[in-house]
């Protein structure tokens, strides 16, 4: 059976590890989520690569393929452990950008590290669109500790529209730990909202580093 590793610092990469194996039942996950050093790999490219490299050690060259659930370790890390590690391989999840031609004011919800990132600067430029980065650094701990609410997912997003002014109709979430505030985030934003996450991209690259025929279907 194919071994794959997700790796990540708490629940975003437990979540993400879950879909993965509801999708792709025929390979064997393994899980790395660094609990201990969960703000470490939050706080900085330096601290995340230097955290996973010596969580991964174990693994590197032993499994199929090792996927980085974190944005910050795939937009600052991913590109020095391909050139590393060469025989093993590895992913991570990639910003999502918009798929409709129309250009809907668009919030990303992030982190103070990953929006001063350049590859986060260029994302953002090749959208063209009105844009409100809404970092919220203490939300991921949060929904790791469960203490994040539905009225404080409002209130902070609220209280930073007026300021930005924008009227968002999409949301791009670029912390995996987001995926589980989507019922509050439709509530503070409408029903209709668009939210765009990694989570299938990733696994269909999975599919196609392992060469498992299939795919994920895309979400209506």
């Amino acid at each position: 059976m194919l071994k794959v590793v997700v790796f990540d610092g708490g629940y975003g990469g437990e979540f993400f590890a879950d879909k993965l194996a509801e999708a792709l039942p025929v390979i064997e996950i393994i899980r790395v989520i660094d609990w201990r050093n969960a703000e470490k790999i939050l706080s900085s490219p330096r601290a995340a690569r230097k955290t996973a490299e010596t969580a991964l050690r174990p693994y590197i060259g032993r499994v199929d393929l090792i996927i980085f659930a974190n944005h910050l370790l795939t937009l600052t890390s991913l590109r020095y452990f391909r050139r590393k590690y060469k025989k093993q391989n590895f992913i991570g999840l990639n910003l999502k950008a918009p798929e409709t031609f129309i250009k809907n004011d668009v919030l990303i919800l992030t982190t103070s590290a990953v929006s001063r990132t350049m590859r986060y600067r260029l994302f953002t430029f090749r959208l063209r669109r009105h844009i409100a980065t809404l970092n919220v650094d203490s939300w991921p701990i949060k929904i790791d500790d469960g203490e994040l609410t539905e009225q404080e997912v409002a209130e902070t997003i609220n209280n930073a529209l007026i300021n930005k002014k924008a009227s968002p109709k999409e949301v791009i979430l670029a912390c995996s730990q987001f995926n589980d505030i989507k019922p509050a985030l439709r509530k503070a934003l409408g029903h209709n909202l668009k939210i765009y996450e990694s989570f299938d991209d990733a696994i269909r690259q999975t599919c196609k580093v392992l060469r498992i025929r299939g795919g994920v279907n895309k979400k209506k």
